[in-house]
This record gives structure tokens, sequence and C-alpha cells, in this order.
């Protein structure tokens, strides 16, 4: 049996969509809603690169009574029998009120120590690249939660807590406003990629 210490690393990493604590467009701390797209493409994404788990956190009852609905209709409702594929991605998702529960459940998941690697899509002081992580993580017998923010991103207290912040990824222009399941894409492609 192979170790859980000699894990491929899509073994080894989760993506975590935080809807709390976030920032608006003005820096204040909110929480966002959850969005049906958000759930089907970070799964899908989540799915096709063999990573452990897509975390959708949020505090409000009402958001998660949401999620476990559209789940269920893909699960095990009629959305199972008319996409297979699309359930086999959401079978990834777990839901979870907040990040501590998430990255417990991780942790639980892979046997490992977990890396809390938050993204921004601002310049953060000690920022490393997807490179430089992914070699981290290579030559480590530990896992990595890769943490993602709705509306203008992660607040600033998650920032702080986590053990990496990831460069923002940059395009050919100063204009960077990807959408969060772009984002998600790029960082997990430049973690797990062959390129």
């Amino acid at each position: 049996m192979q170790s859980r210490a000699l894990l491929p690393l899509p073994r080894r990493l989760a993506v975590a969509l935080l809807h709390h604590p976030v920032v608006d467009a003005d820096g204040t701390v909110v929480t966002a809603s959850l969005t049906n797209l958000d759930l089907h493409d970070l799964s899908r994404i989540t799915r096709t690169y063999g990573l452990v788990r897509c975390y959708l956190v949020s505090p409000l009852e009402p958001q998660l009574v949401l999620a476990r609905t559209l789940l269920d209709h893909w699960l095990t409702g009629f959305g199972r029998t008319r996409n297979p594929d699309r359930a086999e991605a959401l079978a990834t998702v777990t839901i979870c009120p907040d990040l501590r529960t998430a990255a417990d459940d991780f942790r639980a998941r892979c046997g490992l120590e977990v890396l809390l690697v938050a993204t921004t899509a601002k310049a953060h002081p000690g920022a490393v690249s997807c490179r430089t992580l992914r070699r981290e993580l290579e030559a480590e017998a530990q896992a990595a939660l890769l943490l993602f923010g709705t509306w203008d991103g992660l607040a600033p207290q998650v920032l702080a807590a986590a053990d990496r912040v990831l460069e923002p990824i940059t395009g050919n222009t100063p204009y960077n406003h990807l959408s969060v399941r772009s984002a998600v894409a790029i960082v997990v492609d430049r973690l797990t990629g062959s390129a």
C-alpha cells in the first residue's frame, strides 16, 4: 500500500471557496451569496485534476440549505440520471460553515499536515509563486488547502492566518479581475499540470 506521505500532489490538494469572511469593493468584511455556477465549475475543476475535495464555506444556514438542495438534485435526484458526469464532479463537494471545519475535514481525509494557502489579486508581502509552493509540497509530506474568496477576495484576517499566500495571477495588461472560477483553474493547473 502506498504511504500517505508519497501520495501524488493532486491527492494532497483541496480547494475551499470562502463566502465569509470576504471583502466588498470598499474593503468592508461581508458575507457573499452562493452561486450555482461556482459550485458546478469548481467541482468540475476538482474532479478533472484529481483533487481531494472542493469545500464550499458559508456561515449562513439558508445558503447551506440551498447548496445541499442543489447537491441533492445532482447526486440523488433527477440530475444524477440526466447528467452522471455532473454528479461525479459534484460528489467532490463538502459544505462547511467555516474554514476550520473544512481544514479539519481535509486533514482527516489526507492524514497529513495541512497548509492553508490563501490567494489574492493584490500584491501581498511574502507571497510565493505557484512554482515555489509546488516545489515545497513535492519536497514535504504535507497537503495544501487552497483558499479562494468570493466578491472582492479574502478578508485580511484570512490572509494573515494563512501559512502561505500565493502571488496574484497577472495577465498582459494592468486589468486584474478574473472570476474566481478562472483563478481556481489557473492555480490548480499551475500546481498540478505537467508544464
